[in-house]
């Protein structure tokens, strides 16, 4: 498990963005896979998932997910929302509930954890390229700021994702980014005749144009193998047909 330096100061919350290690599931899953949307067995899943929340908050009942589709949607959790756990097909959670652990999953996209130590709120975001492309982080914090929140309070901590050397892309990938916003071109390197993009850092562009300077960017890569986080590229390298999913989480104590 990784900790974001900046969260770790604010003692009001836990955190975590975990790897492979610590688990119970076997071969290509082996061992902390959190993915319930792969093809592991349940019930060493949901071992896992018992694991992780042990590790941030053994009173609340179980972690908070979604069904990620890979939008720029969100949702909201108040004290008074009833809702059914992953009932909801989003890439973000937002609350201000307490001792109520909300979670993401990844294999190379980005995670993202968001905390404001004055209001009291949390985010936790699913980023691949759509969403960023899209702008899920721009459309969250901008909700955050609906609520009440402030820039100069907000902390935000880039997760472990594939970064700029690994993640290789097609020429009209690239061309939609520049189409958008010309700017994108910085985000793009070409090396041996092939094109890689950035998505972390692109991400990390969108969060300070909205003012929030206290960012931590956590640079390991999920794609390369010692780094032990699971990816989805890794696992069509390798010639298999699923892969685990790493875990992103965050609770207000």
């Amino acid at each position: 498990m990784l900790k974001s330096k900046k969260l770790l100061k604010l003692k009001e919350i836990n955190h975590g963005f975990f790897n492979k290690n610590g688990g119970v599931s076997k071969g290509i899953y082996k061992s902390l896979n959190c993915g319930i949307g792969s093809k592991d067995n349940k019930k060493n899943i949901k071992k896992n998932l018992r694991i992780i929340k042990d590790k941030i908050c053994k009173k609340s009942k179980e972690i908070f997910l979604v069904k990620q589709i890979h939008s720029n949607k969100f949702i909201f959790i108040s004290e008074k929302t009833k809702i059914t756990n992953r009932s909801k097909k989003v890439d973000a959670i937002i609350t201000d509930k307490k001792n109520f652990p909300i979670a993401i999953l990844t294999a190379d996209c980005v995670p993202i954890l968001i905390y404001d130590n004055k209001r009291k709120m949390i985010a936790a975001i699913h980023s691949g390229w759509k969403g960023a492309y899209n702008g899920i982080v721009k459309k969250v914090l901008k909700f955050m700021f609906k609520k009440g929140c402030v820039s100069k309070n907000i902390t935000v901590a880039i997760g472990p994702s594939i970064s700029r050397n690994s993640y290789e892309v097609q020429k009209d990938f690239k061309n939609k980014f520049i189409k958008k916003d010309r700017r994108s071109l910085i985000y793009f390197k070409n090396s041996n005749k092939k094109i890689y993009f950035d998505l972390p850092n692109y991400v990390k562009t969108q969060v300070k144009l909205l003012k929030i300077k206290n960012i931590d960017f956590l640079n390991k890569d999920t794609f390369i193998k010692k780094n032990n986080f699971f990816s989805a590229r890794q696992a069509i390298t390798s010639g298999h047909d699923d892969y685990g999913r790493n875990i992103s989480i965050i609770m207000i104590n």
